[in-house]
C-alpha cells in the first residue's frame, strides 16, 4: 500500500497510518481508495487476532479530504459512475464501522470535509487540544455536500436542529466545540491522545456504531415529532430567503437531512450520494471550487514578488482615530502587533482606541475571549498626538480624509519616524498613489493599502502599486496584510484602483435606473435577486452620497488640472440633486435614499416617488439584473485589459469580498470565463445597444489572457 501503513503491535491494536508519499496532506486520492480496500481486507483477515484499530495521520494535519481538482474534471455524463464510487467508498467505510472491533480515530490536526468523515467512521475520536486545529464538514462553502456519510452522520449524532448550522453553513469547529458536542474527546498532546485511544479501546471491546444499535434513535426526534416539525416547515422559507435560490447546496442539504432522517441509515447514504451527485457538476459548485483555488492561490502569495524574502511588521503607526484608523489598530492589536494610533488630540486617539475596547467587551461578554486577552489586546494600541511616538515604525498608514492636502501634510510630518527599510502607506479609496507618492521623499517605499469599513469585518484588503513603489515594498506590504489575518490582492495605480472603481459602476446604475424613472424597489430587489448582499441605493446611504459627490468633484478637478473634460455618466445628476437639492447625503446626514426612523426598520424615502420614479415606465426586470451584473464585469474586463489589475483570481477575490459581487459566480472574471469571453462580449454588446457605452467591452487581441496589458479600451 502506497498511502496507508499498516502495523499490528505487541498489544493487539492495529494501527493505519495515512500517509500520501510527496504530499503535504492526505487526500481522498484514487490511490488512497485502493489501499483502503486492501487494508480493510487485512483488517478482516486479522479479525480475530486483534482488540482494535487506530486511524492516525503521520501529516502535521489528519486528512484533507477530497481532490477538488479532480472533481473539476467531471462532467453530467459522468454522473452514473461518481454515484458508484461515493456508493463504493461509502461501502469501504461500513466495513470498518461493522468490523465488530473498537475504531478509533486519533485526530492530531486539521480534519476537514472528506478528512472528518474518516473521523466520523470510527465509534470514537480523540483530538489533541489545540485551537488552531479546523474540524467540520465546509462542503457547502463548495456548492457541495458532505457525500461520504457526513449529511447522514451529523443528523444521527447530533439530531436535525442542533446539526443543520455544521452543515447548512458549513460551521467549523475548534476541538474543544466539538467535545462539548460529543463529538470528539480531548487530550493535551499526541502522547496523551495513543493512551487514551488504548484505554477506549480496553473499556470498548464491543463497540459499534450508534445508528446501528439496537433501538437507536435520532437525538430530538424525526422530522414529523412536534419539536421538530414546526421548525422545518419554516426552513426552506427561511433557506431560500438567505440565498435567494442562487446556491442549490444548502437546499439539497436540507432537502437530504431532512429525507435520509426518515427512513434507515443505508438508504440515508443513497440518498446523499444522488444529491451529490446532482450538485458535482453544477455551475455554480464549479465557479465556487475556481474560488476556493483562487484564494489559496492568493494565500499561497500568488500575486507576491517571489523573490523576496518574508517579512514581519514589529510596530505600526496609524494616522487618524476614525472609524477606519480605529479599525486598523484593531486588527494589528488583535493579531499581536504593537501600533501608535495618532490623531490632532489626545483625546481623539483614545477615543480610537475605546473602538478596540467596545469591540473585545462584546467578545468578553459572551464567554468567546478572556479579560487577560482583552487587555494584552489594548495594551498593544499607543493613543498619541505626538508624531515623535511615530519613532521606529516598521509602516506607518495614513487614514485621515480624503483630501490630497492633509495626506500630503501627514505623510511630510510623519514618513522621517520611519526605521530603516520601513515603508509608507495611504489608506486611500480613490486617489491615485502615484500622486500622494510625490510628497513623500522615499516614492519607492510608498504604496497604498485600502482597507474596508468596517475593518473588524471585511477580510480584504487592496495593495496599490505606484509608479515608483519598488518590488520589496509591494511584497512586505503583501506580508503584512496576511500578518494581520487580511486578504490581499495587488492592483497597478489607477483612479479608484479597482474595488472602488467597480463598487462606483454598481451604484450608479442603480442611480441611472432611478434617474429612468424605475421604482426604487424594483431596483433594490433586482440587485438582491442577482446575488448582490445589499441594493445600490441601500449600500451608497452607507457610504455617503456626499461622498460619491466629493468623488466626483475631486476627479473633475483632478482632470481639469491635466487639461481633460469629464462626462458625467448616467446617475451622477441623481447624486448631486438628493445631495445638493434635497439634502439627503446618506445614513449619517440622517438620511438619503432611505429614512431612517428611531427604532424601527429602514424605509425607502416617499420622495423618490414624487421627484424620480414615472408611473409608467416600462422595465425587463430580468434585464435589471443584467445591468447590475454586467456593469461591474464590463469595469472588471477593462481594469485588467488596461493593467489595473494583475490577475483574474485578483479580479475574482476583490469583486467579491470587497464589492460584494454574488459569490454563486465564482468573482467577476470568472462570470465571464464561465460563459466565455465570446458570449460574455456579445450579451454585453446587446446592452451597450439599448442602455449606452458603458456596457461596451474593451476589444482584446486574439489569445489575449488576464494580465496582459496589450488591450485597447
Amino acid at each position: 500500500m502506497k498511502t496507508i501503513r499498516y502495523e499490528i503491535d505487541g498489544d493487539r491494536i492495529a494501527t493505519l497510518t495515512f500517509d500520501a508519499p510527496d504530499a503535504a496532506v492526505n487526500t481522498m486520492s484514487q490511490q488512497w481508495q485502493e489501499d483502503l480496500a486492501q487494508a480493510l481486507d487485512r483488517l478482516e483477515a486479522d479479525r480475530d487476532a486483534i482488540r482494535g484499530v487506530l486511524l492516525r495521520s503521520a501529516k502535521d494535519t489528519f486528512f484533507a479530504g477530497a481532490d477538488l481538482k479532480e472533481m473539476l474534471e467531471h462532467g453530467p455524463v459522468d454522473a452514473a459512475k461518481v454515484f458508484d464510487d461515493v456508493q463504493r467508498m461509502k461501502a469501504q467505510m461500513r466495513r470498518l464501522e461493522k468490523l465488530g472491533r473498537p475504531v478509533v480515530a486519533c485526530v492530531n490536526g486539521t480534519a476537514l470535509g472528506g478528512g472528518w468523515e474518516i473521523a466520523l467512521t470510527a465509534h470514537h475520536r480523540i483530538a489533541i487540544d489545540n485551537p488552531k486545529t479546523q474540524l467540520g464538514l465546509p462542503e457547502v462553502t463548495l456548492g457541495l455536500l458532505p457525500a461520504a456519510g457526513g449529511v447522514t452522520k451529523t443528523v444521527r449524532l447530533l439530531g436535525l436542529l442542533e446539526g443543520l448550522p455544521y452543515l447548512l453553513e458549513g460551521k467549523i469547529m475548534k476541538p474543544a466545540d466539538a467535545s462539548r458536542l460529543g463529538l470528539v474527546q480531548l487530550a493535551a498532546d499526541e502522547a496523551a491522545m495513543l493512551a487514551a485511544a488504548r484505554e477506549w479501546i480496553t473499556a470498548h471491546p464491543n463497540a459499534v456504531q450508534p445508528w446501528d444499535e439496537k433501538g437507536y434513535k435520532i437525538p430530538g426526534g424525526t422530522p414529523s415529532s412536534p419539536k421538530i416539525a414546526p421548525a422545518l416547515s419554516v426552513a426552506p422559507a427561511m433557506l431560500r430567503q438567505k440565498t435567494r435560490g442562487l446556491m442549490p447546496a444548502p437546499e439539497a442539504i436540507l432537502a437530504c437531512a431532512v429525507e435520509g432522517a426518515q427512513v434507515d441509515f443505508d438508504t440515508a447514504l443513497r440518498l446523499e450520494s444522488r444529491a451529490f451527485c446532482s450538485l458535482l457538476t453544477h455551475p455554480v459548485t464549479t465557479n465556487l471550487i475556481h474560488l476556493f483555488f483562487d484564494r489559496n492561490a492568493i494565500k499561497s502569495g500568488m500575486s507576491r514578488p517571489r523573490s523576496i524574502p518574508k517579512w514581519k511588521a514589529s510596530k505600526v503607526g496609524i494616522l487618524g482615530a476614525g472609524m477606519m484608523g480605529a479599525g486598523i489598530a484593531y486588527a494589528n492589536a488583535n493579531r499581536g502587533v504593537e501600533c501608535v494610533l495618532k490623531d490632532v488630540s489626545l483625546e481623539k486617539a483614545e477615543q480610537g482606541k475605546a473602538y478596540t475596547k467596545k469591540l473585545t467587551d462584546k467578545r468578553v461578554a459572551k464567554g468567546a475571549m478572556s479579560p487577560e486577552r482583552q487587555a494584552d489586546i489594548l495594551a498593544r494600541i499607543l493613543p498619541t498626538d505626538k508624531a515623535e511616538d511615530l519613532q521606529g515604525c516598521d509602516l506607518i498608514i495614513e487614514a485621515v480624509f480624503e483630501k490630497r492636502e492633509l495626506k500630503a501634510q501627514v505623510t511630510r510630518e510623519s514618513e522621517p519616524m520611519l526605521a530603516a527599510g520601513g515603508f509608507f502607506a495611504s489608506n486611500t479609496s480613490t486617489l491615485p498613489i502615484s500622486g500622494l507618492a510625490k510628497a513623500s521623499a522615499r516614492p519607492q517605499k510608498f504604496i497604498g493599502l485600502h482597507f474596508f469599513s468596517p475593518v473588524d469585518k471585511m477580510e480584504l484588503v487592496e495593495i496599490i502599486v505606484g509608479k515608483e513603489t519598488e518590488e520589496e515594498t509591494l511584497a512586505h506590504a503583501y506580508d503584512y496584510v496576511l500578518q494581520i489575518g487580511k486578504t490581499p490582492i495587488v492592483v497597478n495605480d489607477a483612479r479608484g484602483f479597482y474595488t472602488s472603481r467597480t463598487f462606483g459602476t454598481f451604484v450608479m446604475e442603480g442611480a441611472a435606473m432611478l434617474e429612468e424613472g424605475i421604482p426604487a424597489s424594483v431596483i433594490e430587489n433586482a440587485a438582491l435577486a442577482a446575488g448582490m448582499p445589499v441594493g445600490p441605493l441601500a449600500v451608497i446611504d452607507e457610504t455617503s452620497l456626499s461622498l460619491s459627490l466629493h468623488v466626483m468633484e475631486q476627479t473633475m478637478a483632478d482632470l481639469a488640472a491635466e487639461g481633460k473634460t469629464y462626462v458625467k455618466q448616467p446617475g451622477e445628476a441623481l447624486i448631486e440633486r438628493m445631495v445638493k437639492e434635497f439634502k439627503r447625503a446618506g445614513r449619517a446626514a440622517g438620511g438619503g435614499f432611505y429614512d431612517y426612523p428611531q427604532g424601527e426598520k429602514k424605509r425607502l424615502w416617499p420622495g423618490l416617488k414624487e421627484v424620480f420614479e414615472k408611473p409608467r415606465v416600462s422595465y425587463d426586470f430580468d434585464k435589471l439584473r443584467d445591468r447590475i451584473l454586467y456593469r461591474q464585469a464590463v469595469e472588471t474586463l477593462r481594469c485588467l485589459a488596461e493593467g489595473v489589475l494583475r490577475s483574474g483570481h485578483d479580479a475574482n477575490i476583490g469583486s467579491i469580498f470587497g464589492i460584494g459581487f454574488p459569490a454563486w459566480t465564482g468573482g467577476a472574471y470568472r462570470f465571464i470565463e464561465a460563459q466565455g469571453l465570446q458570449e460574455f462580449s456579445k450579451r454585453a454588446h446587446a446592452l451597450a445597444e439599448e442602455f449606452g457605452p458603458r456596457f461596451a467591452p474593451p476589444s482584446l487581441p486574439v489569445g489575449w489572457q488576464p494580465g496582459d496589458k496589450s488591450a485597447s479600451a
